[in-house]
């Protein structure tokens, strides 16, 4: 895919998601999402923040943090943050617009940042009952980038040693016979390599139990970029 598309990809899901966010009523921007410590709010703040940040920007951040991700994702979401959840997502949803401040990604690989969309997508959207339909093309580069490496989080140490297929799309990673098979929607495969356990039930496979125990001790769940 070319690195266009995946980039209007991204634009469209992150605009999805402003949408999706509008009519939320108050009290639901403090709710908790499944990025464990962070509520809605936080979450959208830490997205507009991964996005506008850049390459020396963000370089700068961790150095100034002593390179802990925690210290930087909370500078970095306070920074975004506005003075109500409404004007968070207002800056947000403005992102790459004539109104709003330019996308400047970490990376120009944009494979990891729609990976944060969607997964922090689904972080807020599945505790506010928010149903979604991500598109494949998007869902599958993601997949391989999480099965590939770990970088914002630890995806491709999670699944180590198991194979990964999807029952509603063309997506198979670690194809070795011998390797215990964990398959299911793609989605949930995503999900689960970035460390959210509520997608386990979606779940099949003689590699499930030990992806669960993986899930229940080794995975830190929030973003570190």
């Amino acid at each position: 895919m070319e690195q266009g598309v995946l980039e209007d990809i991204l634009a469209a899901e992150r605009r999805a998601l402003a949408d999706d966010l509008r009519s939320l009523p108050e009290g639901d921007w403090s709710r908790e999402s499944l990025c464990a410590g962070w509520s809605v709010e936080d979450v959208v703040a830490h997205l507009g923040a991964a996005m506008t940040i850049g390459t020396v920007g963000w370089m700068r951040s961790m150095v100034g943090a002593g390179l802990r991700p925690e210290v930087h994702n909370r500078r970095q979401l306070e920074r975004f943050r506005g003075a109500t959840p409404q004007d968070t997502l207002r800056r947000f949803a403005a992102l790459g617009t004539v109104d709003g401040e330019p996308v400047r990604l970490p990376t120009r690989n944009p494979a990891p940042w729609l990976g944060e969309v969607i997964v922090h997508g689904e972080d807020v959207r599945r505790p506010l009952g928010i149903a979604h339909t991500y598109p494949d093309a998007g869902l599958i580069r993601v997949a391989a980038f999480f099965a590939g490496r770990d970088f914002a989080v630890n995806s491709r140490s999670q699944v180590k040693g198991l194979r990964l297929r999807a029952t509603d799309a063309e997506f198979a990673a670690h194809e070795d016979p011998a390797l215990p098979l964990v398959e299911g929607p793609l989605l949930a495969l995503v999900m689960v390599m970035a460390g959210r356990p509520a997608y386990l039930g979606g779940l099949t496979g003689a590699g499930v139990p030990e992806l669960r125990r993986r899930l229940g001790t080794d995975m830190v769940q929030s973003p570190q970029e």
